[in-house]
C-alpha cells in the first residue's frame, strides 16, 4: 500500500517524469489531457478492453486538477450535475478499495455552506428540496444550528447548508496515483508530449499528430482544461470557452477551525489531511482579455451580467496562455504549438490575495494562534457561458470533448468519466446529458447559468 502523500500543490515542471509509454501507431481511443477528467475517462475505457492512449503535454495533474480544493462535493451543485456527481462519489469510494493507495483516500468530512442574507438562504432551500428528490441527505440549518457546527466562526450567519456524506481527496496525490494504478493495467500514458493537431478523412476523426510521431484513431476526447478550445479549433470545431485565474494557500499553525470543508460568502476552507488548511477567497478570480473574449462576449454575456462583481480584469495574459495576445492561433503538425512553450500553466501567485485571506481569516475566527501562510499557489481555470462543461461529442464525428468546468470538476471527475467512456463506446448512459450538450451555444437554446 502506497502510504506517503505528496505535500502539494502544484504540480509543475520540477516534477519528475513519471510516465513515458512508448506511443503506439493506433489506439482505440486517444485522451488529450493527463488531468482528473482524461485519468478516469481512460480508467474506465480499459475496463471495457478499449486500448486507450492518454497525452499530457506538461505533467499528469499539474494544472487545474492538482491546484484545486479537492473538494468531492454534492453539496450545492447544478441540479443536472447532481445525478453525476453522487454518482462520482460513489466511484471515488471504489477507486480507493480497488488501489489500495492512500493517496486515493477519501475523507468524508462533510461540506458546511453558510449564508448571510435572504439571497443565498433561498439557494440553500432549493438545493435542499433538491437533495432530499435525490434521496441525499443535505440539511438545511437555521441559524443556531449551523453555528454548532462551526463554534468557531465570528462572522454572521443567517442559515447553514450541510452535507456529511461529502469530503475530499487530496488531489496532487490522488491523480498521478490513479494514472500510475491505470498504467500498470494497460493504459498508455505519455508526459511532455503534447497533440498537436487532430487528423480527419471525410468528416471522420482519423488520428492525432503529436510532436513525438502520429497515432491513428477514430476517437478522440479532448479533455486539456484551458487549452481544449484552442486544440478543436485546429480541427474547425470551435465552442465558447474563457479561463479565468483564481488563488489559494496554505495556512499553518492555527486552532481547529472546521474539522471539514466550509463555504461563506467570501471564504473557501478545506482541512487538509496533513493537519494545515488550504483558503481561497470565493469572490475573487482575474480575467485576462484577448481575442477569445471579443469572439465569444455575446454567449458569455449573461455570465459577464452575474459575476462582474468577482472579476478583476487584466488588459493581457502572458504570451502563450490560452487566449493570449501574444499566443499563436493557427499552426501546422510540424510546428511547434503553444502546447509545448507553455506544457503547464503556473500564474503568479498575488500578494494583494494573500493579504486579503488573512484579513478575512482574521475577521471570522477569534483565535488564529501563530497562523501562517506556509505556501500560496495558483491556477487557470477553464469556464463556459453558463458554468456548467460540456460532455459530448462535437460537429466532427468521433471528435468528443469534457471541458469547461468552472472551477468544480475534480470532484465529478470519476463520475464524469464513466459517462465520457459510454458516450464513447456507445453503450447505455443513466444520465440525462441534455444540459451538457456541444451545440447548446449555437442551436438557439435559452441556456440557464449554474452555480460558479
Amino acid at each position: 500500500m502506497q502510504t506517503s502523500i505528496p505535500k502539494g500543490p502544484p504540480i509543475d515542471l520540477s516534477t519528475p517524469v513519471q510516465f513515458n509509454s512508448p506511443l503506439p501507431k493506433k489506439a482505440d481511443v486517444v485522451i488529450v489531457g493527463g488531468g482528473i477528467t482524461g485519468i478516469c475517462t481512460a480508467r474506465e475505457l480499459q475496463k471495457l478492453g478499449k486500448h486507450v492512449v492518454v497525452c499530457e503535454k506538461g505533467r499528469v495533474g499539474g494544472e487545474q486538477s492538482s491546484r484545486n480544493w479537492g473538494w468531492v462535493r454534492q453539496t450545492g451543485r447544478d441540479p443536472d450535475e447532481l445525478p453525476i456527481m453522487m454518482e462520482s462519489l460513489a466511484r471515488w469510494k471504489e477507486i480507493a478499495q480497488e488501489t489500495k493507495d492512500n493517496n486515493l483516500l477519501f475523507s468524508e468530512q462533510g461540506v458546511l455552506y453558510l449564508a448571510n442574507n435572504p439571497e443565498a438562504v433561498k439557494r440553500f432551500e432549493e438545493f435542499a428540496e433538491l437533495a432530499k428528490n435525490h434521496g441525499l441527505h443535505s440539511l438545511l440549518l437555521n441559524s443556531n444550528a449551523a453555528k454548532k457546527q462551526i463554534p468557531s466562526y465570528n462572522g454572521n450567519i443567517t442559515a447553514g447548508l450541510f452535507t456529511a456524506s461529502d469530503g475530499r481527496v487530496e488531489p496532487w496525490g490522488a491523480v498521478p496515483a490513479l494514472a500510475r494504478y491505470c498504467q500498470n493495467a494497460g493504459v498508455s500514458i505519455t508526459e511532455s508530449c503534447a497533440v498537436r493537431t487532430i487528423e480527419q478523412t471525410n468528416g471522420v476523426v482519423s488520428g492525432v499528430v503529436t510532436e513525438h510521431g502520429t497515432i491513428k484513431t477514430n476517437n478522440v476526447l479532448v479533455a486539456g482544461g484551458a487549452w481544449s478550445s484552442m486544440l478543436t479549433r485546429q480541427a474547425g470545431v470551435d465552442f465558447p470557452q474563457l479561463s479565468v485565474t483564481s488563488y489559494a494557500v496554505r495556512i499553518d499553525g492555527t486552532p481547529e477551525l472546521f474539522s471539514g470543508n466550509v463555504a461563506d460568502h467570501g471564504l473557501g476552507i478545506c482541512k487538509r489531511l496533513d493537519g494545515g488548511y488550504n483558503v481561497a477567497l470565493t469572490d475573487y478570480h482575474n480575467f485576462a482579455i484577448g481575442p477569445d473574449a471579443f469572439a465569444h462576449l455575446k454567449p458569455f454575456t449573461k455570465a459577464l451580467k452575474h459575476s462582474w462583481r468577482d472579476t478583476k480584469i487584466r488588459l493581457s495574459s502572458p504570451a502563450n496562455y490560452p487566449g493570449s495576445w501574444r499566443t499563436a492561433r493557427r499552426w501546422q503538425g510540424n510546428e511547434v504549438t503553444p502546447f509545448e512553450r507553455n506544457r503547464i500553466l503556473n500564474p503568479d501567485t498575488s500578494n494583494r490575495v494573500i493579504e486579503r485571506i488573512k484579513d478575512r481569516l482574521h475577521e471570522r475566527f477569534d483565535d488564529m494562534g501563530a497562523a501562517r501562510v506556509s505556501h500560496a499557489w495558483s491556477g487557470y481555470i477553464d469556464t463556459t457561458p453558463d458554468f456548467v462543461p460540456v460532455l459530448d461529442e462535437t460537429s466532427l464525428s468521433g471528435l468528443y470533448l469534457a471541458t469547461g468546468f468552472s472551477g468544480h470538476g475534480f470532484g465529478i471527475g470519476p463520475g464524469v468519466g464513466s459517462v465520457m467512456a459510454k458516450l464513447i463506446t456507445g453503450d447505455p448512459i443513466e444520465h440525462d446529458l441534455t444540459r451538457f450538450r456541444f451545440s447548446r451555444f449555437t442551436d438557439g437554446s435559452t441556456y440557464k447559468l449554474g452555480p460558479m
